[in-house]
């Protein structure tokens, strides 16, 4: 019945009530957008319709989507520079907060190219992460839209006065956000249960409004609104029939006091827009365009009534397409808090600002990134204010460092060389200092095998780690891949079927500029045995082709900008290494002398397309020194494994299949990424290989071996799975290779 009194007060009251602009004034609208994820999207289509038909919003209220939607129209945004940022944003890649390869260093983009899985296994008890991200991407783009109102502590004195609703985790209470830092505000508004970190404000730490309040009727209307304008994309209450999952039953058990509080506020709304959203759910931000679109159809079922509230009202002030903003300022403090276990110095190293120098919030985003990469902290949260002095701002840092010390992280693995591997993992930070990491890996499968490493991280300055691995696979060569004089007569067979064992211990020292450059010097100890079973068959006993040890010292040089490493688009890379092994025992055959290997790779991915990416690269290897070694030479053949020692890939030639102690590659690669995770792909390599290239000037000639493969890659859950179709104008019959999960 009230609805039908306003709606006549509406249509009227042009003419009976409201000729004096006194009166007009008197008319406050206040709008209330509810939560309901990527549904809420549909706010903006439907302040398209508000706005077009001329309606001015005097105050906002909103929750989780609709707190963020409303904060940036109140700050200055119109519903069409709205409609423009959210259409043209990658939503779902803000959410899942992947963090940048740059962002990593090289010992976490070891980590994060190795396993498929990582749960949380403090006091040998495996648990689930608190939430799937920790919505740090999501926060930085706040802050950037919402720059322009950083100086703003009271929300009343927005352009449009504004609050947002948030539930605090440990009470369930209510609780009303109309002041501090607006972004932080509505991340914790949204702040959705298991997606989202929740955000501390104060001493409370809050948690998505929708839990207790998700359409804030009576608080819009106790600021002073008469009129109110709601806009619900609240789900409806699931049957039986529809409720098909533990995720669809717990959103159930949330709505019920939602639902049914949402009667009596329905009926309290002047205009209620009710946007058609029924097929889309809470995380379809993929098809935002499509809700947004609704959104505005809904608006425009209600036309007539917003047109009459407009005549109401006195001439609305046009809303701003863009408010300005500043991409760059200058900072003129920065102040920590939260870190206990971790200096400013190690925290600056990481965000790399500079105080009274120009900075930009790609910058910012850069250096947070970094910070979040190491897993050290749960929440990095940012405060900017203007400083007294004009131009520049100052800088809270809030950090809530991570509880979590221990990880169980799992992969898989399948290659045409390894054959099936299941790794398991165990990482435990602060082992015995608090910069450090310790991480074992046991890989069971066809080949059992282990990794294990410690790592004292000092930055820029020296740091410290210890690997110990131990490597094994077995494989037929049709060469030579042992001693040159074994001093074992070989049978007359075309392949030798060999077992290889390598046990390999190093302690190093190295230093990194950035995330993307290091360089190291280390010693080394590597025990190597190989062992032929053909030969064993023929002699009646176990024959081992080799089996020594090796003592070396060497040095590395890395850089490394890609940004995937196994289907990258852009970014340069540069391996370098050198041995020189200094002591060798236990062969069969005269001593050895003291001789070096050093090799190098480079090469740079460059996006031609959007979706279209070229790869070249080049490398070469070569020893140096008299040795009657070749267990370490150079062995070319092979795709999709984690190859040891100086084994290489090469397309077109199954694992092992030449080599030498010397030799040149070059790799062109094209890769379509054709939809989503697809990607189709195009090799071709080529190389010269073989005993002292370079001495007889073999490495310059046309290259003796080529090889092509054509195949198709798809990024799964656990790790690239690729399928290649390899020829050669050298082989007679082309073969398939298959890989699936991260190498290890």
């Amino acid at each position: 019945m009230r609805s039908w009194i306003i709606l006549f007060i509406l249509f009227v009251s042009p003419y009976l009530l409201f000729s004096q602009s006194e009166s007009r004034d008197s008319i406050k609208v206040g709008l209330v957008l509810s939560g309901g994820g990527a549904k809420g999207l549909a706010h903006i289509g439907a302040l398209r319709a508000i706005e077009e038909a001329g309606v001015r919003i005097d105050f906002i209220g909103g929750t989780s989507m609709g707190a963020i939607v409303g904060a940036l129209y109140a700050s200055g945004y119109s519903a069409q520079a709205l409609d423009s940022i959210f259409r043209n944003t990658d939503i779902q890649s803000l959410i899942q907060g992947e963090i940048p390869r740059g962002s990593m260093s090289f010992y976490e983009k070891k980590k994060d190219e190795r396993y498929a899985l990582s749960l949380p296994f403090d006091d040998f008890k495996v648990s689930v992460p608190s939430s799937i991200t920790s919505g740090q991407r999501v926060y930085n783009e706040f802050s950037r839209l919402l720059f322009h109102v950083s100086d703003v502590e009271d929300f009343n004195d927005l352009p449009i006065p504004f609050f947002c609703m948030a539930t605090d985790v440990e009470t369930g209470d209510m609780v009303k956000l109309d002041n501090g830092y607006l972004p932080l505000c509505i991340s914790a508004s949204g702040a959705f249960p298991s997606l989202f970190e929740p955000v501390r404000i104060g001493d409370r730490t809050l948690i998505d409004g929708g839990v207790v309040n998700n359409y804030p009727i009576e608080e819009v209307r106790a600021m002073g609104a008469n009129v109110i304008i709601g806009v619900d994309v609240q789900d409806a209450l699931k049957t039986k029939e529809e409720l098909r999952s533990a995720t669809q039953v717990l959103l159930q058990i949330n709505n019920y006091r939602t639902v049914r509080g949402m009667v009596n506020k329905r009926d309290s709304t002047d205009i209620y827009i009710k946007p058609d959203i029924t097929d889309y759910s809470v995380i379809s931000f993929d098809e935002a365009s499509d809700i947004i679109d609704q959104g505005y159809l809904a608006g425009e079922r209600k036309r007539n009534a917003l047109d009459s509230l407009s005549a109401l009202q006195a001439p609305k002030k046009k809303q701003e397409a863009f408010p300005e903003i500043k991409n760059d300022f200058v900072l003129n403090s920065v102040e920590i808090s939260g870190n206990q276990q971790y200096s400013r110095r190690y925290i600056k190293g990481k965000l790399r600002y500079e105080i009274n120098e120009v900075t930009s919030f790609d910058e910012l985003e850069q250096g947070f990134s970094n910070l979040e990469a190491t897993e050290n902290f749960s929440s990095i949260k940012y405060v900017l204010r203007p400083a007294a002095k004009e131009g520049r701002y100052d800088m809270e840092l809030q950090l809530q460092e991570d509880a979590t010390k221990s990880f169980l992280r799992l992969g898989i693995h399948y290659d045409g060389l390894y054959n099936t591997g299941g790794l398991v993992n165990l990482t435990r930070k602060h082992f015995l200092l608090y910069d450090d990491v310790v991480s074992l890996d046991f890989v069971v499968g066809d080949q059992v095998r282990y990794n294990f490493n410690y790592y004292l991280d000092k930055g820029s300055y020296w740091s410290l780690g210890v690997r110990s691995r131990f490597n094994t696979f077995e494989k037929d060569v049709d060469f030579e891949f042992v001693t040159r004089e074994t001093g074992v007569d070989l049978p007359e067979v075309n392949k030798l079927d060999i077992k290889l064992a390598d046990l390999t211990n190093q302690i190093y020292v190295q230093t990194n500029w950035g995330e993307e450059f290091v360089f190291g010097l280390g010693l080394e100890h590597k025990w190597l045995r190989i062992r032929s079973e053909t030969v064993a068959a023929r002699q009646g006993q176990s024959v081992d082709l080799d089996n020594s040890n090796y003592l070396s010292g060497y040095g590395f040089l890395k850089l490394d900008t890609l940004d995937d490493l196994y289907f990258p688009t852009r970014g340069v890379f540069f391996d370098a290494d050198f041995h020189l092994y200094m002591v060798v025992t236990g062969l069969e055959f005269e001593d050895t002398n003291s001789f070096s290997i050093a090799k190098a790779k480079g090469g740079f991915a460059l996006p031609i397309t959007h979706n279209w990416a070229l790869n070249l690269s080049t490398e070469g290897g070569f020893s140096l020194g008299s040795a009657d070694v070749n267990s370490l030479d150079f062995v070319l053949g092979g795709y999709g494994a984690a190859f040891i020692n100086n084994l290489t890939e090469f397309v077109g030639y199954d694992f092992l299949s030449f080599g030498g102690d010397s030799y040149v590659k070059a790799t062109f690669k094209t890769d379509w990424n054709f939809t989503g995770s697809h990607h189709l792909n195009f090799t071709a390599n080529i190389a010269n290989a073989g005993n002292g290239i370079f001495e007889n000037g073999e490495w310059w000639t046309l290259p003796d071996y080529i090889g092509y493969a054509a195949g198709y890659g798809f990024e799964s859950l656990v790790g690239p799975a690729e399928i290649m179709y390899n020829w050669s104008p050298e082989g007679s019959n082309g073969f398939w290779m298959f890989s699936i999960g991260y190498r290890f």
